[in-house]
């Protein structure tokens, strides 16, 4: 725990008083904004801001070999990537823990919603598949990447398009107008707990003054898709619980900006 931390000494004493570093409340999100088709070369894109973080998500489809195990499925892939021009934290090279993690959350929440119908991106069984390849890349980090990456994912799904395919080869330059088999809105929603207090939405000075957090993935219709756990203090049942109702209910805000 970082006890010696002034911030967080600084974070605690203006929760006791009912207000946060930014002036919002413990649970109070920052405006959320939606950008959709931001690129052209992507078949769907999307753009996310919540408050000044920014993260943007691209698609690319191609056809792929299936994996042995799945010959029937189409491919999923998720990449995140940390810019350094978003944060001073990041660095260019290989995939840090936290681009790891970020790019693991979105894709869980994909597969274990079954937000994509899988099956229907099967053109010949155990021969040809559609690929979904997305990438997320951080434009600026005032905090909470996770929650804005998985909106931005969500987003730039539904903004994707199928590009002509004759059966050889795909033209890009072509868009059927088809859209991807996306039948559900899988969110993951963050709470932090700091001292005794329950914040979402965090930004980055206050997520440096975690004891614990938890990332819960819901679908619209409130299922639990997907639980990440960060942070060096445990939780005990009846912040687990806490957590996720301030999870099912906050993640229809973000979910409402689509």
């Amino acid at each position: 725990m970082n006890k010696k931390n002034p911030v967080r000494d600084h974070l605690l004493k203006m929760l006791d008083a009912g207000i946060r570093l930014d002036g919002r409340k413990a649970d109070e999100i920052r405006t959320v904004e939606v950008t959709y088709g931001i690129s052209n070369t992507a078949e769907g894109s999307a753009s996310v801001k919540i408050g000044e973080t920014q993260v943007v998500a691209g698609v690319k489809l191609s056809v792929e070999k299936p994996f042995p195990d799945t010959p029937d499925e189409g491919i999923i892939m998720v990449n995140a990537e940390l810019l350094p021009l978003s944060s001073p934290r990041f660095e260019s090279g290989p995939p840090s823990i936290e681009a790891i993690e970020l790019a693991r959350v979105v894709d869980r929440g994909l597969r274990e919603s079954k937000a994509l119908d899988v099956k229907k991106l099967c053109l010949k069984k155990g021969e040809k598949v559609w690929g979904v390849s997305m990438d997320i890349c951080t434009i600026n980090d005032a905090g909470n990447l996770l929650d804005a990456a998985g909106l931005a994912a969500i987003a730039a799904l539904q903004d994707t398009v199928f590009p002509s395919y004759d059966g050889i080869e795909v033209n890009y330059k072509e868009k059927t107008g088809e859209k991807l088999p996306l039948s559900k809105t899988p969110i993951p929603f963050t709470v932090l707990k700091v001292g005794k207090y329950y914040i979402v939405d965090p930004l980055q000075e206050e997520m440096a003054c975690v004891d614990a957090r938890l990332t819960v993935t819901t679908t619209a219709d409130g299922t639990i898709c997907s639980l990440q756990k960060g942070g060096d203090a445990a939780l005990t049942v009846e912040d687990i619980d806490t957590m996720i109702g301030l999870s099912l209910d906050k993640a229809e805000q973000l979910r409402n900006a689509l």
